[in-house]
């Protein structure tokens, strides 16, 4: 059992530059998505699949960065909070709940745009397939991501699987520490969690890997799949879709190692160690936790910048509200989710 009586000392780091950078990342964060919402509600044709899928991304996006003040409220002054006040209540229930929701839904749909990505491309290339191949249950499924109708009911799915998983383990949680009798807000119960909490976040991680794993093979094989062709014969014009759909997948798959792979490969770690009674290490324990939870809710704040970089629609929209000029007509090959096809 871990150590419930260890009384857990912040440092500077906690106290400082979480807030701090919480603080930084919620004007950035909220501006950037906001843009991005009206630019896209403006340009896009929302029927199509990408649109759907990145109208959620949005959402979750502001949904992480609403939590972004209570989060620095909670590590400045949370070690001194009592923990039935209205502030700690609020951060640690209403806050874990929007920051650990938007987050999971986040990266179920960065999975599923890869795959309707990958899906994209392999209807515009397998000329080549026999009719029972075009077929194959696989294919038919991968299929499925492609289509707006899916693409809905899809991503009602996801938030609602998630927001009960994380809604039950968050109520277990009040019912167990109703009854004990905790004298800080910032103490090592709220920060570990109960039993409950570890199973749903066990169940977390491997909802993560899943994702990253399918994400990883959609890169190899769409990689393997291009390298065969070039060898084979030349492709011309679809060299550009290749490589765009290419980029997209990868760009997908950073996002998910840079900011999503360290907190999930830590998670299991820092479950284990809880048994230690080493309160020190606890300490270090939890605020390692805290920097990369930190680092996942970044990746809110720095989808605008990507979306900027990539999507030519958006950069030349935003080019416009400068210039006094909104383009007419937009070569969408070049966005950050591709489709060739008019139609989906």
């Amino acid at each position: 059992m871990r150590n419930s009586t260890c009384l857990l000392q912040p440092s500077l780091a906690t106290t400082v530059a979480l807030p701090v950078i919480y603080s930084f990342l919620f004007p950035a964060g909220s501006f950037g998505n906001i843009l991005a919402a009206w630019i896209f509600s403006r340009e896009a044709l929302t029927k199509r699949t990408q649109y759907i899928y990145l109208a959620n991304l949005v959402t979750a996006n502001l949904l992480i960065c609403i939590t972004m003040p209570f989060l620095a409220a909670y590590f400045a002054r949370g070690y001194q909070w009592t923990y039935d006040s209205a502030a700690c209540r609020v951060t640690n229930h209403l806050g874990t709940l929007i920051m650990h929701v938007s987050m999971y839904v986040t990266i179920i749909i960065l999975c599923t745009t890869a795959l309707s990505q990958y899906s994209t491309l392999k209807k515009n290339c397998d000329v080549q397939y026999s009719q029972a191949v075009n077929e194959n249950f696989y294919r038919c499924v991968l299929e499925k991501f492609r289509q707006p109708k899916f693409a809905k009911y899809l991503c009602i799915i996801i938030w609602l699987t998630v927001l009960c998983i994380t809604v039950t383990a968050i109520t277990y949680n009040m019912q167990a520490k109703a009854m004990e009798e905790f004298h800080r807000c910032y103490n090592i119960k709220v920060e570990a969690g109960e039993f409950t909490t570890m199973i749903a976040a066990s169940f977390a991680t491997a909802c993560f890997f899943v994702s990253f794993m399918t994400v990883l093979f959609s890169y190899y094989s769409l990689t393997s799949h291009l390298s065969k062709i070039q060898k084979n014969t030349c492709i011309g014009e679809k060299h550009l879709i290749y490589s765009t759909v290419k980029r997209n997948i990868f760009v997908i798959q950073m996002i998910l190692t840079v900011c999503f792979l360290p907190y999930h490969i830590f998670r299991p770690i820092f479950y284990v160690l809880l048994t230690n009674d080493d309160c020190p290490r606890l300490n270090y324990l939890v605020e390692i936790k805290n920097f990369l939870t930190c680092l996942a809710a970044a990746k809110s704040s720095l989808d605008p910048v990507i979306t900027l970089l990539l999507d030519k629609t958006f950069k030349k929209t935003l080019y416009g509200l400068f210039t006094k000029s909104t383009p007419e007509h937009h070569k969408r090959k070049g966005g950050i989710f591709t489709e060739e096809t008019p139609e989906m």
